[in-house]
C-alpha cells in the first residue's frame, strides 16, 4: 500500500490547480504530457477555465534500461539528448540512434491517436501551462517546452505535483517558472508521491480530452 502525498492523478491536480489559480494567469491553456499527465492536466484545466491539448512527447530510453530517460522527442521538433546524462551513462549519440528512431515512430503513433480526439491548440502569443504527473530525469519536460517555444507561448509555465529538486532547478532556465509541489528530499521515483498510481489509458486519456472540450469548446488550430 502506498502512503504517498496525493491520492491519485485527479487529486494530484487539484491540488496543483490550487498554486496556479493565484498567479491570475492571462489566456492560459494546459498542455498535458499523455499519459500519466492528462488526468493531472484535466483537473488545472477545469479550475483555471482553460482549454485542454495534449502536447505528445516520447522518452527516449538507455537501450539496455528503457526506462531511464537520456533525452527525448516532442511533438514538432527533433531528438533532443541530455549531455549530462549522457556523460553520466557513458552512452554516446550513435549508441542511441536505434532508441531515438523508435521513439519518433512512437510519437508519430501517438499523435495520429490523440489527434483524433483533441486537434491542436493554438498556444502562439499565450500562457502555455506544461503539465506532467511529476518529474524524474526532466528529459521530456524539456523537450515539450522546447516545443512550446517554437509554438510561440509567451509564456511557458512548468507545472508538475511531485518532482527531483535538482531536476526542477536545471529546468529554471527552460521555463519562465517552474512549480513543484513536492519535492521530496529523498526522491526515488515519481510514483512515490502517490497512493494510486496505476498506469493511465490511452482509453481514459481520449475520454478526458472529449470531456475538456465538451466542457469548454475552443478554437483549434
Amino acid at each position: 500500500m502506498r502512503f504517498g502525498k496525493f491520492k491519485d492523478r485527479f487529486d494530484a491536480g487539484r491540488q496543483l490547480a490550487q498554486r496556479l489559480v493565484t498567479l491570475d494567469l492571462e489566456d492560459p491553456v494546459v498542455f498535458a504530457l499523455p499519459r500519466g499527465g492528462v488526468p493531472v492536466g484535466y483537473e488545472v484545466a477545469r479550475a483555471l477555465g482553460a482549454p485542454l491539448d495534449v502536447l505528445v512527447a516520447r522518452k527516449i530510453g538507455h537501450p539496455m534500461q528503457p526506462e531511464l530517460g537520456l533525452g527525448a522527442i516532442a511533438e514538432g521538433g527533433e531528438p533532443q539528448l541530455d549531455a549530462r546524462l549522457l556523460s553520466a551513462t557513458g552512452m554516446t549519440v550513435e549508441d542511441l540512434r536505434e532508441s531515438a528512431a523508435t521513439a519518433r515512430e512512437e510519437l508519430l503513433e501517438r499523435i495520429e491517436e490523440y489527434r483524433g480526439v483533441a486537434h491542436r491548440i493554438d498556444a502562439q502569443g499565450r500562457t502555455a501551462i506544461l503539465v506532467d504527473d511529476g518529474l524524474a530525469t526532466g528529459v521530456t519536460a524539456r523537450a515539450a517546452l522546447g516545443a512550446l517555444a517554437r509554438r510561440g507561448a509567451s509564456r511557458r509555465i512548468l507545472a508538475v505535483p511531485v518532482c527531483s529538486g535538482g531536476t526542477a532547478e536545471r529546468l529554471e532556465g527552460e521555463a519562465d517558472q517552474v512549480i513543484c509541489i513536492h519535492a521530496p528530499a529523498v526522491f526515488r521515483a515519481v510514483g512515490q508521491a502517490y497512493q494510486n498510481f496505476g498506469q493511465t489509458s490511452d482509453e481514459e486519456v481520449s475520454a478526458l480530452l472529449r470531456q475538456a472540450r465538451a466542457d469548454l469548446p475552443v478554437s483549434e488550430s
